[in-house]
């Protein structure tokens, strides 16, 4: 059955690996888990599944292949098995609520009549107290009342008096392009990685210290390095102004960041870079930081991120004293172009829907400015960016 499961992920196209596979059965064979569906279930999804994106995936194979709903295409019906609903009536209703089933004739009388019913209606029906439809006070359909029944076919219960929902099932593939949260936020930033062992010998390096007390027959303990992220990362986030409601994600991608990069240098600018940035925003006026001065000290291995909505006046960047907070020498644009140039690894990415983009000139600018490497600031817009970085 497990082979088969494993088969049925690879037609779904569900990017499973023989290692993974192996992996899961270890941990089975290991008994990590106790003996019940649902825990075998999740042990598998967390071994299996390495992108969200296949969450639905995965769902409709698992209910396949281990006797739950057919894979089935939307606007299809669902063929519920009767015993999984016995159990989560069970579950979910009180005792005075299986009572009053009971009074009814019970849980086997009403599927019973349920069934009768599907067999002997072939029309819509609407009102009335006996046939499956709509309004009306019949046991089974939608948009009417009934002290108990099966609800069917209704988006949505309204009195709270149905025993069961029987309704299509219908999932929804998780979208790529959702704003992110801090986990998903870590998982795109891990494909920008490039591990080195540098610095002082830290850690016992196991296998060498094998080798080596083999060979001299006598314990040889072996250092190595910690093992670490080599990339540097400089990150501009934009504050204040528009980006406001953007601040939750924001606080999100930073968290992530720093998580992720322990070489992480950040600085905060308003609108558009210019001669001046700073790290620290209540002391923003009184302790800036020379923009010449960061683009020196940070060398041009840097990978470059700036962080904003990119919505401005154009002047902003455009001209000499475009800024609306002080008499800007030199205009934006020219700034951002200083950047490109030192840094050849350079993103933009952007809070706002990309569908949105083609109604802001200021952003077009800098979009331009930037050579096109402009990215939502969503799951597939981080992991295009991350790959744009890494080459």
């Amino acid at each position: 059955m497990f082979v088969h499961f494993f088969h049925e992920l690879k037609k779904a196209n569900v990017p499973v690996s023989l290692r993974e596979y192996l992996m899961l059965l270890e941990a089975m064979d290991s008994d990590v888990i106790d003996r019940k569906v649902e825990d075998f279930y999740y042990l598998s999804r967390a071994a299996l599944v390495k992108d969200e994106r296949n969450l639905d995936k995965f769902d409709q194979v698992f209910g396949h292949v281990f006797k739950g709903l057919d894979l089935m295409n939307e606007g299809q019906t669902a063929e519920i098995p009767e015993e999984w609903l016995r159990k989560l009536t069970e579950k979910f209703l009180t005792e005075e609520e299986k009572a009053q089933i009971e009074a009814l004739g019970g849980w086997e009388k009403i599927m019973e009549t349920l069934k009768k019913r599907l067999e002997e209606q072939k029309e819509r029906h609407e009102g009335g107290n006996k046939w499956i439809g709509t309004g009306g006070t019949s046991p089974f359909g939608a948009y009417g009342y009934n002290p108990e029944g099966v609800r069917i076919g209704q988006k949505e219960g309204r009195h709270g008096k149905a025993v069961k929902v029987w309704d299509k099932r219908e999932y929804k593939n998780l979208d790529d392009s959702v704003e992110l949260g801090t986990r998903n936020i870590k998982v795109a930033l891990r494909r920008l990685r490039k591990f080195a062992r540098e610095g002082a010998p830290t850690e016992l390096d196991l296998d060498d210290t094998i080798r080596s007390t083999a060979h001299h027959g006598y314990l040889d303990i072996k250092m190595v390095p910690e093992r670490r992220n080599k990339i540097n990362l400089l990150v501009f986030f934009d504050i204040g102004g528009s980006m406001d409601s953007h601040i939750k994600l924001c606080e999100e991608l930073f968290s992530a960041a720093r998580t992720e990069f322990k070489n992480m240098e950040y600085f905060y600018f308003h609108n558009c870079l210019y001669e001046g940035v700073w790290k620290d925003n209540k002391r923003r006026h009184n302790e800036k930081m020379s923009t010449w001065d960061v683009l020196h000290k940070f060398p041009a291995d840097y990978k470059v991120v700036f962080v904003g909505d990119a919505s401005m006046s154009p002047y902003e960047i455009t001209y000499a004293g475009g800024s609306v907070e002080h008499w800007n020498e030199e205009p934006g644009g020219l700034w951002m172009e200083r950047v490109t140039q030192i840094y050849e690894s350079c993103v933009w990415l952007n809070p706002i829907a990309e569908k949105h983009w083609e109604y802001t000139p200021s952003l077009q600018i800098l979009k331009q400015i930037m050579g096109e490497r402009m990215y939502p600031l969503t799951l597939e817009g981080l992991d295009k960016a991350m790959r744009e970085l890494s080459r």
